[in-house]
């Protein structure tokens, strides 16, 4: 057998990917491709046709053709079976056997094509072999990746100790009344681009200013004040390496940057409860929930030790099926009796200054019902790209969702996306090449919207959809309603929180 080309190609004979396995010309193999739907008799069952060179062994695949160009002389039956091996392969890289889809996944393809056919002639590969191939887990770039990731780790902690000796030194300069030094322990500051250094260290609550200042007024290299607010000192690395650039401070941060968790509250109690959710969540793009996960937990914190016996009432109103799990050292009996968590030994007390998890919950599930943010993202191409609609619908209407951001990849190197029709704002990220609708809230009263833009693009270039939000309203309707000693069931007082955040949440 000597196979000469294989390739995929749509009806009218545009060859859409094509694999030479022989010296052949773009020409020749576009020629070829191009003669290959006029020689097909139309009313006949055969899977090949043949010219006075070449011989063409197909397949159809829904509007395209997997198609070999083999020699006259070449065995057909082993023709059929390395046929029907190429079109196996296809749907494993390309969900729809459509142009768009063959053309995106084509160096897949290719890489594909070469473990089956080497030289012309065909390998004694199977599909899963294939599939091995091609992924190409290699352990020698685990061990180079290991490597390089423990290099960066050195050197974030020399960055971190040289952080430290420059703010020990501007400490030690302040209280002996000299100038502040212009620091170039990293290098010769004067041949920086920005001609300035600029650095965020340990934080400082006396000096809450942000805002970098010169500390001198002439010569040819400038240091900025050292003793940023809030930042953790492996930022130092990559301060250094954004030099000449624009440097954001930590209050301009972008939202979607920075992990979303709700401020702690201010009046905490000697007994202290956090209720706290997480939901993973993935969907696909038209419709169809294909995993949902909350997980939540009752965390206690007692600061006092005369409060350290006590018991929880637990009021649990959710009927979504999740399945509820406490502490191994809290009575199951009594919680399963009376939804009231205690300790097994009533005698003992809770421990002092701790975070302890009394009990916790996972709900699981496939039911498209129990979505509380539905998100659905409709691209139609147009003349000019693509035009975008999008829209949110609350589900569960108990919810208050804040701080909502619903991120859409946009194509790079178009430029910005049109809006048109906006519920909420709008932020377009062009480096990262994100369009991220923001919504400060969607609860009850605000429980639908919608987005329009347009751009230019594929559908496809819209999707993996992110969202993220915070909420202070559980999703599991579980709470605690009150807090007893064990002796005399006296109430305690006791503050509490509840959040509800995002750990995954895509529409793929």
């Amino acid at each position: 057998m000597v196979l000469l080309a294989a390739a995929v190609c749509t009806k009218a004979g545009k060859a859409i990917v094509s694999r030479q396995f022989v010296e052949m010309t773009r020409t020749r193999i576009e020629g070829l491709l191009a003669a290959f739907p006029k020689l097909m008799n139309t009313g006949k069952q055969h899977t090949f046709v043949e010219t006075d060179s070449v011989r063409y062994v197909y397949q159809p695949l829904e509007k395209l053709y997997m198609v070999l160009i083999t020699t006259k002389n070449s065995n057909i039956l082993e023709d059929l079976e390395t046929l029907r091996l190429f079109s196996r392969v296809i749907p494993e890289y390309c969900r729809v056997l459509e142009e768009s889809e063959i053309s995106e996944h084509c160096f897949d393809l290719i890489f594909a094509f070469d473990e089956i056919v080497a030289l012309g002639y065909r390998e004694n590969v199977n599909l899963a072999q294939i599939r091995t191939f091609t992924e190409m887990d290699s352990h020698e770039e685990k061990v180079f990746r290991a490597v390089r990731e423990t290099q960066e780790r050195e050197a974030k902690a020399e960055m971190r100790r040289k952080a430290k000796e420059l703010q020990q030194a501007r400490r030690d300069a302040e209280r002996s009344g000299k100038k502040v030094p212009a620091f170039g322990g990293f290098g010769n500051v004067s041949s920086m681009s920005s001609g300035s250094l600029i650095t965020d260290t340990i934080v400082e609550p006396e000096k809450p200013k942000i805002t970098p200042a010169p500390v001198r007024s002439s010569g040819p290299s400038k240091a900025l004040k050292l003793g940023a607010k809030g930042k953790e000192v492996d930022n130092f690395v990559d301060q250094l390496k954004s030099e000449g650039e624009t440097i954001i401070s930590s209050s301009g941060k972008r939202g979607s940057d920075v992990s979303k968790v709700l401020p702690p509250p201010v009046n905490v109690e000697s007994v202290h409860l956090r209720v706290e959710e997480k939901i993973s969540l993935s969907c696909g793009r038209d419709g169809g929930l294909q995993n949902m996960e909350v997980l939540g937990m009752v965390t206690l914190r007692v600061t006092d030790e005369k409060n350290g016996r006590i018991r929880l009432v637990i009021n649990n109103n959710d009927n979504k099926g999740l399945q509820l799990q406490t502490h191994p050292n809290v009575d199951k009996k009594l919680f399963t009796a009376e939804s009231v968590i205690g300790l097994k030994n009533p005698e003992k007390s809770f421990p002092l200054n701790n975070d302890v998890g009394v009990l916790k919950w996972r709900l699981q599930t496939t039911d498209e019902s129990l979505i509380p943010l539905t998100i659905n993202c409709w691209p139609s191409e147009s003349g000019s790209g693509c035009d975008v609609n999008i829209e949110y619908e609350l589900q569960e209407e108990n919810l208050e969702l804040n701080d909502v951001v619903i991120s859409i990849p946009v194509p790079s190197g178009v430029g910005a996306p049109v809006i048109g029709d906006l519920d909420g704002e709008y932020k377009y990220d062009s480096r990262r090449n994100v369009l991220e609708w923001c919504l400060p809230v969607i609860d009850a009263n605000n429980k639908t919207g919608s987005l329009e833009f347009s751009i230019a693009g594929q559908p496809n270039d819209f999707f993996p959809i992110n969202v993220s939000f915070v909420s202070k309203r559980n999703y599991c309707d579980i709470q605690v309603t009150k807090v007893s000693h064990v002796d005399g069931d006296s109430s305690v007082r006791f503050s509490s929180e509840t959040s509800f955040v995002v750990d995954k949440y895509v529409i793929e």
